[in-house]
């Protein structure tokens, strides 16, 4: 007679499974939330007082680079090799254009727009279909390209804001105390665009150098110092000749929500999400894990805001992401299927 000690065995590593996977969502929100409301502090500061976007990332980045660098230690341990040093370093150049892309389109768009341009990533997937794939996926994700960018065109218009949406019909005129947006047009709206798909090539780029999460970090602490050292002359020739305004008036929250938030906690969170949970950044799931945060900041910070728009283009997206991303999936999810089987066989 067999023992029931192996079910009851599994069947207690199944519910640890489960209760784990839950409560690494749960952070995974909680981290995503913060970072989006240190992005709406960042976005009220930034309008309110007419900052330089430059000085204020610098001055950002800067702490955080002592801080990575405090607690990943990247000069003990193993020593890296050149070909991995070399890489990060021209990394932490992409990051700073990023950084730079990224702010001024959160200050001329607005949090919504330059929130979700950080998912046109998917640009990358329909590129290694080209390079790398099928026919028949190269058409896929050229169509969910199509959907990314049609979704881009609604929110440039205007559709996820009260005031310019189609279905205006169905709100109220906004308050005094609202804050109006306008229309930008697809030109305006291409910044953020270009900022996401640096964002993704930067993470590709940090994933093709170092696939142990451990090391990842240790390299995250030289991209970051590499972003400062590469961020220093721009904030200069900013400082000196590109700003009319070059003061920046101290605000204790959105310099320290950003650095903390939006810098630091966000990376230790999305690779804790995409170590454990299989969860990538341009995926629909962290799409509508962002959507849920951006949906309560709206409402809180008080935006012109139209949620049927807003979800309307969030579908959009969402549904270009999955077909962008399709051929990446199917082989990840390939991948770990013979990881499993591999790992049964032991057992």
């Amino acid at each position: 007679m067999m023992s029931p000690m192996p079910k009851q065995l599994s069947e207690a590593r199944s519910s640890y499974s489960t209760s784990s996977t839950f409560g690494l969502q749960i952070i995974h929100i909680i981290g995503n939330f913060l970072r989006i409301w240190s992005v709406y502090s960042m976005y009220r500061y930034l309008s309110h007082t007419g900052a330089s976007v430059v000085l204020f990332i610098f001055t950002c980045v800067v702490p955080s680079a002592f801080i990575f660098l405090v607690l990943q230690k990247p000069w003990k341990g193993r020593p890296l090799s050149n070909s991995q040093v070399i890489p990060s370093v021209i990394n932490g150049g992409i990051t700073a254009l990023y950084f730079v892309l990224w702010g001024k389109g959160l200050k001329s768009c607005g949090p919504v727009r330059a929130i979700l341009g950080e998912y046109s990533g998917a640009v990358l997937g329909v590129l290694s279909a080209v390079l790398y794939g099928s026919r028949g996926h190269i058409w896929k994700k050229v169509g969910g390209l199509i959907a990314v960018f049609t979704s881009y065109y609604f929110l440039s218009q205007g559709w996820a804001t009260a005031t310019s949406s189609p279905f205006y019909i169905l709100y109220d005129s906004p308050d005094d105390e609202v804050q109006t947006e306008q229309v930008l047009g697809m030109k305006t709206m291409l910044i953020p665009i270009f900022a996401g798909i640096l964002s993704a090539l930067k993470r590709v780029i940090a994933r093709r150098v170092s696939l142990k999460n451990q090391l990842k970090r240790r390299l995250n602490a030289i991209t970051i110092a590499s972003a400062t050292c590469f961020l220093f002359p721009i904030a200069m020739w900013d400082m000196i000749v590109g700003s009319t305004d070059v003061e920046l008036p101290f605000s204790a929250w959105a310099f320290s929500s950003f650095i903390l938030f939006g810098i630091i906690l966000i990376f230790y969170v999305d690779s804790l999400a995409e170590e454990r949970l299989h969860m990538v950044f341009s995926s629909p799931r962290h799409l509508m894990v962002s959507g849920i945060c951006i949906i309560v900041m709206e409402i809180v910070y008080k935006m012109d805001f139209a949620l049927l728009g807003f979800l309307l283009c969030s579908i959009i997206l969402g549904f270009g992401i999955y077909e962008a991303t399709s051929l990446d999936r199917d082989v990840s999810t390939s991948n770990l299927n013979n990881i499993r089987l591999n790992f049964d066989a032991l057992y």
